[in-house]
C-alpha cells in the first residue's frame, strides 16, 4: 500500500517547528516558536496537551520519560513526560541553543548553540559536562552515534565534523555546506543522522542529495538523489530498522529511499510547499511525522514496513490516493506521484537468487507501475523484481562489510533512465460539506450556524444529542433533540429544521424535517432514500427543502413533505444553499490539477416561474484553494468563500459574474489565523464572521464571539484618493444590484434606499470629476460624466464652466444631449412594444366604450379634489381628441406621464388592479418626450438599465423579502414613474429640453397645485422648436412620432451658430412675459387669463391637424397619475 498523506493541521505559530515521537510511538511531540510543547495522541487530536517551556522552543527530544527542550532563554530544560512538570536545567549557553538530541540509551544529551559550542551533558548528573570547541559559527544540528563513540555536528561555518566523545577531539571535518553568519540565514539546517543500531553510515543532507559516509574510514560511500529534488534538502531521518532513509527539502518535498538499493520508495509533496524542518520516524511502524516552517504538523502513513518488507508500489503520493476510481478498478495500486523510474541494472544480483517461495502476486516491476495505467511506460530487461532486491539486501548483510560494501556504492545510481510523467498532478476532490458546519470527526461540532440560528451536535460517551438555538426566540424556542440516527448534516430556516443521516447496513439514508411553523399538529416528517443512495447535502428555502444525494440526484420537497421535482446533477455535490425561491448548487465539474479544485455552480429560481439562471458555470477559486462556505446575503445575492479567505459575490449587473468583495486574510494578525464566515449583509455592508486563532473553525465552547468585517473590492491604488473613490463607487453599485433584483421579482423594498444609493454614487462621481479637473484630465472627466445622471451632468457642466474649462463644458453639454437622445430612442422602442401588447389584448373585442378607451372613470378621483375650473378643462378634452393634439405641449407638465404608474399604485392600494388602465396610454409619443425631459433632472444611475426594473415606487415600509402580488403595468409607466419621483424632488435648474409649461397648465389646470411651483422657464431650444416645428414636419411628412421631431430639431439646432443659439437662449430667459408657473397661479385667480390660454391652445392645436390622432385617455390618465404622485 502506498504512503498516505493526511491533511496537515495547525500546530504552532509560524516559525521553526520540531517534532519527535515518544518511546512507544503513542504520542507525537512538537515544539514551536510560540514556546509551547504540544503532545498529540494522533493527528486528529483536537485538544493536545500543551506545556509552556519558554518564549520560544527551538528543539525538543524525548526519551525515558524525560522531555528536553532548547529554549530561547539560552538554557536546556528538562520536563517530566507526559506530566510536563519542570525538572530542572541541564546546561546554559551564552546564546540560544539550536538543536538538542539524546544518545541511544537516553543517558546523555548533546546540544549545539549559536555561541559555536557543542555540549554533551549527563541527564542524571548535569555536572558531568563535556564541551566541544572547533566550529567557527553557530551550530546547526547534532547526531549521536548509536554506539556512543562519535558525535556528528554541522555548522554555519560550512563544515560537518565528527567528534570523539571520549576526548572531545575532531575525528574528521568535511567542508560541505554554504557558509552563513547565523541559523536564520542558513540555506539548510542540515539535520544529519547516523544509521540506527550499527551506526555504519552517517547521512548528511547536502544541496539536492544526501551524502552517506562510512564509519571510521569516513569515506563517501555513495549519494542518494532524485530527479524531482529541485531545492536544497533540509533534514534526514532513518527508519528504526536502518533500511530506509527519509529526507525533507526546503520546498516541501519528502523523499524516502531504500539505502541498500538506492531506489526511491516514496515521493510526497507538502500541500503548501513549505520547508520541512522537522522529520521523525515512528519507532515501530511505517509512519513519519513532519513539521514545516509555518508551524503545521503532518503525518505520512504506510510509508515502508520497518521489518524490511516493501509495499506493492514503490512510488506513491497522497495526490493519487483518491484517484483509484479514475483507473481500472481491478488494480488497487496507484500511479506513482511523479511517475519516475529508477531501474537498477546490476550484475551483483542474479535472478536465480530470487526467493521462489514468495507468491508471484507480491512481485512488482522496479518501475512500480501497473501495466494498464502507464501506457507511456514499457517494461524492459532492466526491471528488477522486488524480491530479488530483498534477497540481495540479505546477501549484503551476510557478507563482510569490506567485501560486499563495494557492490553497494559501486552500483550506478540510475543506469537506465526510463520515461516518466512530469505533468500536472490531479487534485483530490474536496468532500461534501454544509456551509456553517465544523468537521464531522469532532465530538462537539456545529452542524450549521446561519442567520436564523445554530445547530450543535454532541456525540460523546455521555450524550448523543442535537441542540437547536434561534437568534430570534420569537421564531421558535430552543430545542433539544436526541440523535439516535446519527444525523450528520443539517439546515435551519425560519420555517423548519432539516436533518439527514447516512445509510447503515440496516437502515437507509433518511431526510428528517421538523416543520415547526406548521399550523397543524403534525410537525415532523421523514423520507427514506432508495438503497445505496446517501444524502450528502441539504438546504431549506421558502416553502421547500432540497437534498443532494450520492446518486448525483437533487430531490426537491415541499416544506410539508410532498415530493416535487427530481433532477440529475452534472457531478458530485460539494455544497448547496437556499434563500427564498433561490437554490444554489456547487458540484465537481471535473478533476482539478496542481492543487486546484474544478467546481461548477448552478443557480435556480424555484418560484412559480421556474428557471435556471446559472447553467453549471465554472466557479472561480483562488489558486490551490477549495470552497469553505456558500450561501446568500440577507438580501438574496449568492456569495461564497474559499480557503484563502476571498469572499465573492454574484454581480447581476455584469452578466452574472463573480466579484471579490473581501479578503478576510487582510484582517488576520497571524498566518495561521482565519475567519469563519456565518453571514453576509449588503445593507448595511457587513461581513459577519468568527475569528479563529490558529484554526480554520471555532470550538463549540466557549461560545464564539462574532465580529463584523468591512468589504473592500480589490481595486488598484486604493491608497490614493482616486482609487479609494473608484472602489467606493463600484462597491456601492454592486451592493445595490439586489434592489433591481427585488423589484424585478415582485418584492417590495424601500425607495429611499435606492435614492440614497444613487445620491451617494453621484456624489462620488462628482468628486472624481473635480479631482480629474484639477489634474487636467478632461477626457477622463467626460468618461466619468458618462456614468452620471442627467442632473449630475448639469452640475458637472456648471463646475467645468466655473473652472474656465470651456472645451470640457462644451463636451459635457454634447454628452447631455446625446444621453437625452438615447433615452428618447429607448422610450420609443418600448412604446412600440407596448403598442403591440395592446393590440394583442384588443384582439377579439368590440369597439364599445370600455375603461380602456374612456378615461372618465379615472377622472372620478380628480373630481374629488379639483375645483370648478377643472370641469371646464375636462370639457375641452373631447374637442382636443377630435382635433388632434400636440404631444409636445401635452407632455410639458412633467408629472403627466410618470403618474400613469402612480395611478396603478393608487388603484392597487384600493384593492383592484386594471392592467388596461395602466398601459392604455403608453403608446403615446408624448410619453417619450416627457420621459426624456424628466430624466434631465433625475438621478438615474444606469442609462442602459431597463426601466421595468423599478417596480415598487410606493413609499410604504415593508420587509425586504416580502413577496408581492404581481402588478401588471407597462414598462413605460414603470420607468417614467421612477423618473418623475425624482423630478418632483429636484430643485436644480435644468436647461435642456424643457417643454411648454403654458400649454400644460391649460391642459391640466388643477391636477396638482404643486406642479406650478415645479415648472421651469423655457429653454432656447424649446422656443426654436415651437417656431420651426412646421418646417420640420413639412420637410419630413412621414414623422408621426414626437421623438423623431425632437431628434431632427436637435440636429438642426446644433447646426446654428453660437450667436444664434445664445440669442434664442436670451429670448427664452427675457422675451417671455410670463412662465408656466405664473400662468398656472394666475389661472386660479383670473378667469380671463384662463380663457386666453384656451384660445392659444386651440390655435396651436390646429397647426397639428395632419398629425396622427391620439386616444383621449392620455390626458386623463396623466392628470390622475400626476395628482396621485404629486400628493406624496
Amino acid at each position: 500500500m502506498p504512503a498516505t498523506q493526511k491533511p496537515m493541521r495547525y500546530g504552532h505559530t509560524e516559525g521553526h517547528t520540531d517534532v519527535c515521537f515518544d518511546d512507544s510511538g503513542s504520542c507525537i511531540v512538537t515544539c514551536g516558536s510560540d514556546g509551547d510543547v504540544r503532545i498529540w495522541e494522533d493527528l486528529d487530536d483536537d485538544d493536545p496537551k500543551s506545556i509552556n517551556v519558554g518564549e520560544k522552543a527551538y528543539s525538543c527530544a524525548l526519551k525515558n520519560g524525560k522531555l528536553v527542550t532548547a529554549v530561547s532563554n539560552n538554557t536546556i530544560q528538562v520536563h517530566t513526560f507526559p506530566e510536563g512538570v519542570p525538572d530542572g536545567i541541564l546546561t546554559r549557553f551564552t546564546t540560544n541553543a539550536n538543536h538538542v538530541v539524546f544518545n541511544e540509551d537516553g543517558t546523555k544529551i548533546a546540544a549545539g548553540s549559536s555561541d559555536f559550542l557543542v555540549k554533551v551533558v549527563d541527564v542524571m548528573d548535569c555536572s558531568q559536562q563535556k564541551t566541544f570547541r572547533g566550529h567557527d559559527a553557530p551550530v546547526l544540528s547534532l547526531s549521536f552515534d548509536p554506539k556512543d563513540i562519535f558525535l556528528a555536528s554541522s555548522s554555519c561555518d560550512g563544515s560537518v565534523k565528527v567528534w570523539q566523545v571520549s576526548d572531545q577531539t575532531c575525528a574528521i571535518s568535511w567542508p560541505l555546506l554554504q557558509k552563513c553568519n547565523d541559523v536564520i540565514n542558513a540555506k539548510s539546517i542540515c539535520r544529519l543522522a547516523w544509521q540506527p543500531k550499527s551506526g555504519k553510515l552517517l547521512a548528511v543532507p547536502v544541496e539536492k542529495s544526501v551524502k552517506l559516509y562510512k564509519r571510521e574510514t569516513w569515506s563517501n560511500q555513495f549519494d542518494l538523489s532524485d530527479n524531482f529534488i529541485s531545492q536544497t534538502l533540509n533534514i534526514v531521518t532513518w527508519s528504526p530498522c536502518g533500511q530506509y532513509l527519509a529526507a525533507g527539502s526546503i520546498n516541501g518535498l519528502i523523499i524516502v529511499w531504500n539505502v541498500e538499493t538506492k531506489d526511491c520508495m516514496e515521493r510526497v509533496k507538502h500541500e503548501k510547499g513549505y520547508a520541512i524542518c522537522g522529520l521523525s520516524w515512528h519507532p515501530t511502524c511505517g509512519q513519519i511525522a513532519y513539521t514545516d516552517a509555518e508551524g503545521n504538523l503532518g503525518l505520512l502513513e504506510n510509508v515502508c514496513d520497518p521489518n524490511g518488507k516493501m509495499p506493492g508500489s514503490k512510488v506513491s503520493s497522497r495526490v493519487e490516493k483518491d484517484y483509484n476510481d479514475l483507473f481500472d478498478g481491478d488494480d488497487t495500486r496507484n500511479v506513482g506521484d511523479f511517475l519516475n523510474d529508477n531501474a537498477v541494472e546490476t550484475h551483483s544480483f542474479s535472478k536465480e537468487a530470487r526467493n521462489d517461495e514468495e507468491d508471484d502476486d507480491d512481485l512488482m516491476l522496479a518501475s512500480g507501475h501497473p501495466r494498464q495505467r502507464s501506457h507511456i511506460l514499457e517494461d524492459d530487461e532492466n526491471s528488477v523484481d522486488v524480491t530479488m532486491l530483498k534477497t540481495g539486501s540479505n546477501l549484503l548483510k551476510e557478507e563482510e562489510e569490506d567485501d560486499q560494501a563495494g557492490s553497494i556504492h559501486n552500483l550506478p545510481l540510475i543506469t537506465s533512465q526510463r520515461p516518466f510523467y512530469d505533468g500536472p498532478m490531479p487534485t483530490p476532490r474536496q468532500k461534501p460539506f454544509q456551509s456553517g458546519s465544523t468537521p464531522l470527526h469532532l465530538t462537539h461540532r456545529f452542524m450549521v450556524w446561519n442567520s436564523i440560528g445554530i445547530i450543535r451536535c454532541y456525540n460523546d460517551e455521555q450524550d448523543n444529542a442535537i441542540d437547536v438555538e434561534f437568534h430570534d426566540t420569537s421564531i421558535h424556542h430552543a430545542t433539544h433533540l436526541s440523535n439516535t440516527l446519527n444525523y450528520t448534516v443539517a439546515d435551519l430556516s425560519h420555517e423548519a429544521i432539516l436533518l439527514a443521516c447516512e445509510s447503515t447496513d440496516e437502515l437507509a439514508s433518511k431526510l428528517h424535517c421538523l416543520h415547526f411553523s406548521s399550523w397543524d399538529s403534525s410537525k415532523e416528517w421523514i423520507v427514506d432514500m432508495p438503497p445505496n443512495e446517501d444524502i450528502e447535502a441539504v438546504c431549506l428555502g421558502q416553502g421547500w427543502a432540497a437534498a443532494a444525494t450520492s446518486a448525483l440526484l437533487l430531490r426537491l420537497f415541499t416544506i410539508g413533505g410532498v415530493q416535487k421535482e427530481v433532477f440529475s446533477l452534472p457531478g458530485p455535490v460539494v455544497s448547496m444553499a437556499g434563500h427564498g425561491e433561490q437554490l444554489i448548487i456547487v458540484y465537481h465539474r471535473g478533476t482539478g490539477f496542481d492543487g486546484d479544485q474544478c467546481l461548477g455552480v448552478q443557480l435556480l429560481q424555484l418560484g412559480k416561474m421556474k428557471k435556471q439562471i446559472l447553467h453549471g458555470d465554472p466557479l472561480p477559486l483562488t489558486r490551490k484553494s477549495y470552497l469553505v462556505w456558500v450561501g446568500f446575503s440577507a438580501e438574496g445575492t449568492p456569495c461564497y468563500v474559499d480557503s484563502e479567505g476571498i469572499v465573492r459575490m454574484l454581480n447581476r449587473g455584469l452578466g452574472y459574474t463573480w466579484t471579490p468583495i473581501c479578503n478576510t486574510r487582510d484582517h488576520c494578525k497571524g498566518k495561521s489565523d482565519h475567519y469563519w464566515v456565518v453571514g453576509i449583509h449588503e445593507n448595511p455592508q457587513h461581513l459577519r464572521c468568527i475569528p479563529c486563532k490558529g484554526s480554520r473553525f471555532p470550538p463549540t465552547l466557549p461560545r464564539p464571539a462574532i465580529v463584523v468585517l468591512s468589504f473592500k473590492l480589490p481595486y488598484c491604488q486604493t491608497g490614493t484618493e482616486k482609487g479609494q473613490m473608484e472602489e467606493q463607487y463600484w462597491r456601492s453599485v454592486l451592493f445595490h444590484n439586489h434592489l433591481d433584483y427585488l423589484a424585478k421579482n415582485g418584492y417590495e423594498y424601500e425607495e429611499s434606499t435606492k435614492n440614497q444609493a444613487i445620491k451617494e454614487q453621484q456624489e462620488l462621481l462628482m468628486k472624481m470629476l473635480a479631482l480629474s479637473c484639477k489634474l487636467e484630465r478632461e477626457f477622463r472627466c467626460v468618461e466619468l460624466a458618462d456614468l452620471m445622471t442627467q442632473n449630475a451632468v448639469n452640475l458637472a457642466i456648471k463646475y467645468a464652466s466655473q473652472s474656465r474649462r470651456l472645451i470640457l463644458a462644451q463636451k459635457l453639454s454634447e454628452l447631455a444631449v446625446e444621453k437625452a437622445a438615447e433615452l428618447a430612442a429607448t422610450q420609443a422602442e418600448e412604446e412600440e412594444e407596448e403598442e403591440d401588447f395592446r393590440k394583442k389584448l384588443n384582439a377579439g373585442y368590440s369597439n364599445t366604450p370600455t375603461e380602456w378607451s374612456q378615461p372618465r372613470l379615472r377622472n372620478q378621483v380628480e373630481e374629488d379634489t379639483e375645483d370648478a375650473e377643472e370641469a371646464d378643462d375636462i370639457e375641452e378634452k373631447p374637442e382636443i381628441h377630435k382635433d388632434g393634439q400636440n404631444p409636445f405641449f401635452k407632455s410639458a407638465d412633467s408629472s403627466d406621464v410618470p403618474a400613469i404608474k402612480s395611478g396603478a399604485v393608487t388603484s392597487s392600494n384600493q384593492g383592484r388592479i386594471n392592467p388596461f388602465k395602466v398601459s392604455g396610454s403608453s403608446k403615446e409619443p408624448a410619453n417619450s418626450f416627457s420621459s426624456v425631459r424628466s430624466t434631465n433632472i433625475l438621478d438615474n444611475m444606469n442609462k442602459s438599465k431597463k426601466p421595468a426594473l423599478n417596480r415598487a415606487t410606493n413609499n410604504e415600509k415593508s420587509s425586504v423579502i416580502k413577496p408581492l402580488v404581481p402588478k401588471p403595468k407597462s414598462k413605460q409607466a414603470s420607468a417614467t414613474s421612477f423618473f418623475q419621483k425624482k423630478t418632483s424632488q429636484a430643485d436644480k435648474t435644468e436647461e435642456i429640453k424643457e417643454e411648454n409649461p403654458k400649454n400644460s397648465s391649460s391642459e391640466t389646470p388643477a391636477v396638482c397645485p404643486q406642479n406650478a411651483e415645479n415648472q421651469r422657464p423655457k429653454t432656447g431650444f424649446q422656443m426654436w422648436l415651437e417656431e420651426n416645428r412646421s418646417n420640420i414636419l413639412s420637410d419630413n411628412p412621414d414623422f408621426s412620432d414626437e421623438a423623431d421631431i425632437i431628434k431632427e430639431g436637435m440636429v438642426r439646432f446644433r447646426v446654428l451658430s453660437t450667436e444664434e443659439r445664445k440669442a434664442w437662449a436670451a429670448k427664452a430667459k427675457g422675451g417671455i412675459t410670463s412662465d408656466g408657473a405664473e400662468e398656472k397661479k394666475r389661472k386660479r385667480v383670473v378667469d380671463e387669463s384662463h380663457e386666453t390660454e384656451n384660445q392659444e391652445e386651440k390655435t396651436k392645436e390646429n397647426l397639428n391637424l395632419p398629425k396622427k390622432q391620439k386616444p383621449l385617455n392620455l390626458s386623463a390618465n396623466q392628470k390622475l397619475s400626476a395628482f396621485a404622485f404629486k400628493q406624496e
